[in-house]
């Protein structure tokens, strides 16, 4: 990923020394399964230990001539350690370093996500609890429906997120699995309590049936799970952006000083962060195209898989951790314009309140047919003629019989929204889920 959407931290989880460094793990645990087993010398793996480096860059010069990157990153280690690296990386096969270190850099992408994404559920509910008592107008089709509070708003954003917070870890737990079972997973090379061993030291699960790789399902649902955070932040950013709209104007994004909208308008203030998020929104969801399409490999394994992974697995974790910073940053700072909210709910003659007027004529012993007609004939006058709704209603002679009491309530914004509060007590209710990134693996 570019360095203008790399936050450092999961940046470093994405470098060649990371990825090295991982793949060196791999190889001494294994190493250690060797000495437990009496087949390889402890002193040989004491001298590789001490002696083994990471060299990055002898590394791809060495891939220059072999075309080959893990026998580079072994052959680098043959000569640092001399001839006790005869031991280094025996009975396995590329894949088996390469998968399991891998995992090692997910799950460590994982823990660093996690945490962005506590912080962003985090911010959400103290925005949606300072508002839940603000009045909004609600929308479908892009057109004014009944009101609802802003805070219930952002209450729905709070939950969709923690829904993403589950099946991401979920996802990085099932790609968090050693694999050293040798070039066609059927150990020929290898004793499975090797791998045992290695799983154990690194903490993680054992890809139970394996081919010459760990199977790719995992990694797909992965991708999956992260292009569905990236809709859901896509979602509440495109939500934003409209409502920043100079015909809305109830919220926009942080302007900060100095900042500057536009080369030749100096008056704009647009929403370029919802905006970016929505657009990488889109890598994500390609991203996990890639995924799907590497699940089926040819027989026990092929490599069409690896040079996309080598992109999409780091590009879209970098890019969610990014997103869900930008998103947090956006929420923490966002601007919100009650005033303009109640005045907007006006802005439809008070058609807001049909539904209601609807069932409150019903309840005067209109029927519901004759009722309705009433209703979207009048409500339909309003919004042509741009009268108050209410005042047609009372002036309808074929409601003369309806109590002035029972519009009185109809017409009522704090009897609407009586029970919007709901919601938040069940979410108080709830208990608090453990963070993700806290949880014992």
């Amino acid at each position: 990923m570019i360095a203008r959407y790399t936050r450092p931290e999961i940046g470093a989880v994405w470098t060649d020394e990371r990825r090295l460094e991982c793949w060196l793990a791999v190889e001494l645990a294994a190493l250690d399964g060797w000495v437990e087993l009496d087949v390889v010398p402890a002193d040989a793996v004491l001298a590789i230990r001490n002696g083994a480096r990471v060299d990055v860059a002898r590394a791809k010069e060495i891939e220059r001539r072999t075309n080959h990157d893990v026998i580079a990153f072994t052959e680098t280690i043959a000569e640092q350690v001399g001839e006790p690296a005869r031991w280094f990386h025996y009975g396995l096969t590329s894949s088996d370093v390469g998968d399991t270190g891998l995992a090692l850099q997910l799950r460590q992408a994982g823990e660093l996500i996690s945490a962005t994404l506590d912080r962003a559920i985090t911010a959400v509910h103290a925005r949606a609890n300072e508002h839940r008592d603000t009045p909004c107008m609600g929308r479908t089709h892009g057109v004014h429906a009944e009101p609802t509070t802003f805070g219930l708003k952002l209450l729905g954003w709070a939950h969709q997120l923690e829904r993403d917070r589950e099946r991401l870890a979920t996802a990085f737990t099932e790609v968090a699995v050693a694999k050293l079972s040798g070039a066609v997973g059927a150990y020929g090379n290898i004793d499975p309590r090797v791998e045992a061993h290695v799983a154990a030291t690194l903490g993680l699960a054992i890809e139970n049936a394996a081919t010459q790789v760990v199977a790719r399902d995992r990694h797909a649902a992965l991708l999956g799970a992260i292009a569905i955070c990236g809709s859901s932040l896509d979602r509440f950013a495109t939500e934003i952006r409209h409502l920043q709209r100079t015909e809305v104007r109830e919220a926009e994004e942080p302007f900060g000083k100095g900042q500057k909208g536009s080369s030749a308008m100096p008056h704009k203030r647009n929403p370029i962060t919802c905006e970016r998020i929505s657009g990488l929104a889109r890598v994500l969801r390609a991203n996990a195209i890639v995924g799907l399409e590497n699940v089926p490999l040819w027989h026990e394994r092929d490599i069409s898989h690896s040079s996309a992974e080598r992109v999409v697995l780091a590009d879209s974790t970098i890019l969610l951790d990014y997103l869900l910073d930008r998103f947090t940053w956006v929420v923490e700072g966002l601007v919100v314009r009650p005033d303009r909210m109640l005045r907007n709910i006006g802005a439809s003659h008070g058609l807001a309140f049909s539904g209601r007027v609807l069932l409150a004529l019903v309840e005067a012993g209109l029927s519901r047919e004759a009722a309705y007609e009433v209703v979207q004939r009048t409500a339909m006058q309003a919004w042509e003629q741009e009268h108050d709704f209410r005042s047609l209603l009372q002036a309808d002679p074929a409601l003369a019989a309806v109590p002035a009491a029972a519009l009185d309530h109809a017409f009522d914004l704090s009897a609407f929204l009586a029970n919007a509060r709901v919601p938040f007590e069940r979410a108080a209710a709830a208990p608090d889920p453990e963070p993700a990134h806290a949880r014992p693996r």
